[in-house]
């Protein structure tokens, strides 16, 4: 990393031994999995996952259980969230500033004890709404911190060709965990009580907690340094972490497709909900057929995204765009047949979407940026997730269910492929260069690289 390039004239390397080559040009998958820390690593999230969803499964019942109101179910949820919007810009700085591995350890044990607390006062039946929104809103706070956390510490467990691998895993985790935890809940709930739920949440935190200390990055993954001094500490500020997010062109052209696929093409158990409910005259039992494809081209989506090396923001900007228009398509379905077919690919492209601007995100910032860099996005990430929904509801009650994936297909990739004219444009203008005290013909300007 910091040793100085080799001149024009040093003689040629030495060729690496045979298995070196082959191993660096792997496209599996599951290369990530070749490291043991990794392995761990993914056995922990899955653990972690399946407790976390099967308590959201019996938080969301308990309420209902309680109050007897979906808003107030909903009203849980957005509690939860809603730290995220406010203070995740200051959960990234902390994750900059502290060392990895103790943060993600305080922060899964600081978990614990919440679900724990929880469990306690269900169990000896001293649960109320308020108390459940208070402990919803710890939730929120602490997870500001673990987020950033947890998903950058595995990415420093392999070297960084590998960190594609490691993320289309850990889509591949969170998928699997909460299909699991959704069904242990009811399991759980039925013989052992809701207070056993969160307490199995408590102990997979626990868990994940108690492994952190014992994973070592591989050889070649990029190392972070936290700051050791005060005068270090200082200058790893929230507003930095802001001031490089808005000169860095890459990542806001990454929130741009993002936020208008986010917004416009993102909400399919909206969309396709009204849709298969509406003009093609389904019931629930076919849309979740289209839930189950759904989730089915999500798994697919993110084995193909961890075979991905180089992601880049025009490989996230060319797939969002192929998926607005495939849901256009699929917006034109003249029957429930034609839109499963159209499903699965649609499924499929934003999942590897997904997995390549994640990884874009977790490996252009230096690494003692990183932590601030999820900050800010996870802020940006809330206002899409509570905005979204409404204004496609709105389009949906102005041009209906069809009209809503056509309009939000075509917009997705017209403003897209508009971004993409313009910066080639851009990158493209005439610029004088001097050579010694004359001016040389113009050149086309050399745009970075995205």
């Amino acid at each position: 990393m910091s040793s100085s390039p080799p001149s024009a004239q040093s003689a040629p390397a030495p060729p690496a031994p045979a298995s070196a080559p082959a191993k660096a040009a792997s496209h599996s998958p599951w290369r990530s999995l070749r490291y043991r820390s990794m392995r761990w690593w993914s056995v922990a999230n899955f653990v972690s996952n399946a407790g976390t969803w099967m308590q959201l499964t019996v938080q969301n019942l308990l309420v209902l259980q309680i109050t007897g109101s979906a808003t107030a179910t909903g009203l849980s949820m957005s509690v939860q969230a809603a730290p995220a919007l406010l203070i995740s810009v200051f959960g990234g700085a902390a994750v900059d500033r502290w060392p990895r591995k103790l943060t993600a350890s305080v922060s899964q044990a600081l978990l614990g004890a919440v679900a724990f607390v929880t469990a306690f006062l269900v169990a000896l039946d001293r649960i109320d709404v308020t108390t459940l929104m208070v402990l919803a809103a710890v939730t929120g706070v602490i997870a500001t911190i673990d987020g950033p956390a947890c998903s950058l510490l595995g990415n420093d467990l392999v070297p960084a060709q590998d960190v594609p691998s490691a993320i289309g895993v850990g889509a591949l985790v969170h998928q699997a965990g909460r299909l699991t935890g959704a069904a242990l809940a009811g399991v759980t709930v039925g013989f052992l009580g809701t207070a056993a739920a969160y307490a199995a949440n408590g102990l997979s935190f626990l868990f994940v907690a108690s492994v952190i200390p014992f994973l070592r990055p591989a050889r070649g993954a990029v190392k972070h340094v936290a700051a050791k001094r005060r005068g270090e500490a200082d200058t790893m500020t929230v507003r930095e972490g802001l001031a490089f997010f808005a000169r860095r062109p890459r990542l806001l052209a990454l929130a741009g497709v993002t936020g208008v696929s986010a917004v416009f093409g993102r909400n399919y158990q909206l969309t396709l909900a009204v849709l298969v409910t509406g003009p093609l005259a389904g019931g629930a039992g076919s849309f979740g057929t289209v839930s189950t494809v759904l989730a089915a081209g999500g798994i697919v989506g993110a084995v193909l995204g961890a075979r991905l090396r180089r992601p880049s923001v025009r490989i996230v900007g060319a797939l969002a765009a192929a998926g607005g228009l495939l849901q256009v398509v699929a917006g034109l379905s003249p029957s429930l047949a034609v839109l499963l077919v159209m499903v699965l690919p649609m499924a499929v492209v934003e999942s590897v979407s997904d997995t390549a601007g994640t990884a874009v995100l977790q490996t252009d910032p230096p690494a003692h940026m990183r932590g601030r860099v999820l900050g800010v996005w996870g802020s940006i990430g809330t206002v899409w997730s509570l905005g979204g929904p409404p204004a496609l509801g709105l389009l949906m009650e102005l041009a209906g269910a069809r009209g809503a994936l056509i309009a939000g297909g075509l917009i997705i990739a017209g403003t897209i492929g508009a971004g993409h004219l313009l910066r080639e444009r851009r990158s493209a203008a005439p610029v004088a260069v001097r050579a010694g005290d004359a001016d040389a013909p113009g050149q086309a300007a050399l745009g970075t690289a995205a």
